[in-house]
C-alpha cells in the first residue's frame, strides 16, 4: 500500500475511534507511524520520538472535529472541563522533564496494569460505590497532572485515563468521552510544543520535519481523522452503553498487551 494511502488509511481509524472513544487515536498512530518510519529507515531511536510528537500534532485536529460533534450534542461537561484542563496542561508541559527522571521500562509496566485493571473493571461492569464522586479540586489538580504528563510522554490521547477515571467517579459513560475528547484538545497541543521543541534541530531528522513532527504524515493523517472523527461521536449515541464500555475495555486491553509485550 503507498504511503500517504495508508496515512489516509490510518488518520480515518483513528479519527472514528476518537469520536467514538474520546481517546484521541493515539493507541491506533503510535504503532503504525512506528512502523512507516521503520520502513522509510528512520533510525529507531529518532522514529519513536516522532511516532509520538507526529500523533500528538494530529490529535489536535482530530479533537478539533469530535470536540464540534459534541458540543452540538450539548454533551461536554464545561465545568468539569475548567477545572481538569489547567492541570492536563501543565502535566504534558513537564512531561519531558519527568521522562527523564523515570525508567522508561517502569513507566510502561505500571500504565500496562493499569491499562488491564481499567479493562476487567469496564468489561465486566464492576460497579463503583454508589456514594463516589468526584475529588476535592485539589485532588483533580494531582489526578489531572499525572493524566496530561503520562498521555504526552506516550503520545496517547487523555480519554486513555480520563474516561475510566470519570467511570469510576460515576460520570456517565457519553459525557465522559465528550469531556475527555475537550480536555485532550489542550493536551496535544501543548505536548506538541514539547515534542517540537525537544526535537528542533536535531541532527539526522528527515526532511519536512518540524522537531519530532512529520508534517507530510501529519497532514495525511489528519486529512481524514477530521472528517471520520464526527462518524466516530455518532456511533457512540448509536450503540448502546454497554456495548460502547466493552468496546472500550478491549481497547484498553489491545495496547495494554502492546505495551506489556516488552516485558516477554
Amino acid at each position: 500500500m503507498n504511503i500517504v494511502w495508508l496515512y489516509a488509511f490510518s488518520g480515518a481509524i483513528a479519527g472514528i475511534i476518537s469520536g467514538m472513544l474520546g481517546v484521541g487515536g493515539g493507541i491506533v498512530l503510535v504503532p503504525i507511524l512506528i512502523f512507516i518510519f521503520g520502513v522509510l529507515a528512520i533510525p529507531e531511536g529518532i522514529a519513536a520520538h516522532m511516532a509520538i510528537g507526529t500523533s500528538l500534532a494530529t490529535i489536535i485536529f482530530t479533537s478539533m472535529s469530535a470536540i464540534y460533534a459534541q458540543h452540538r450534542r450539548k454533551a461536554i461537561d464545561w465545568n468539569l472541563v475548567r477545572k481538569l484542563a489547567p492541570a492536563t496542561i501543565l502535566g504534558s508541559l513537564i512531561s519531558g522533564y519527568l521522562a527523564g527522571l523515570i525508567p522508561g521500562l517502569a513507566l510502561k509496566a505500571i500504565f500496562g496494569v493499569f491499562l488491564v485493571a481499567a479493562a476487567v473493571q469496564m468489561f465486566f461492569e464492576w460497579r463503583p460505590a454508589p456514594h463516589r464522586t468526584l475529588p476535592s479540586p485539589l485532588a483533580l489538580l494531582g489526578i489531572g497532572t499525572g493524566i496530561g504528563a503520562l498521555s504526552a510522554m506516550l503520545g496517547i490521547g487523555g480519554g486513555t485515563l480520563t474516561v475510566p477515571f470519570f467511570n469510576w467517579c460515576n460520570v456517565d459513560l457519553r459525557r465522559a468521552i465528550a469531556t475527555s475528547t475537550t480536555l485532550g484538545f489542550g493536551l496535544a497541543i501543548f505536548g506538541t510544543i514539547g515534542f517540537i521543541a525537544s526535537g528542533f534541530q536535531r541532527p539526522g531528522l528527515p526532511s519536512a520535519s518540524f522537531g519530532y513532527v512529520s508534517l507530510p504524515a501529519m497532514l495525511g493523517i489528519a486529512s481524514t481523522a477530521v472528517l471520520f472523527a464526527p462518524f466516530g461521536v455518532h456511533l457512540s449515541y448509536r450503540l448502546p452503553v454497554r456495548r460502547l464500555k466493552r468496546i472500550f475495555a478491549l481497547l484498553l486491553l489491545c495496547l495494554a498487551f502492546n505495551i506489556l509485550l516488552n516485558f516477554i
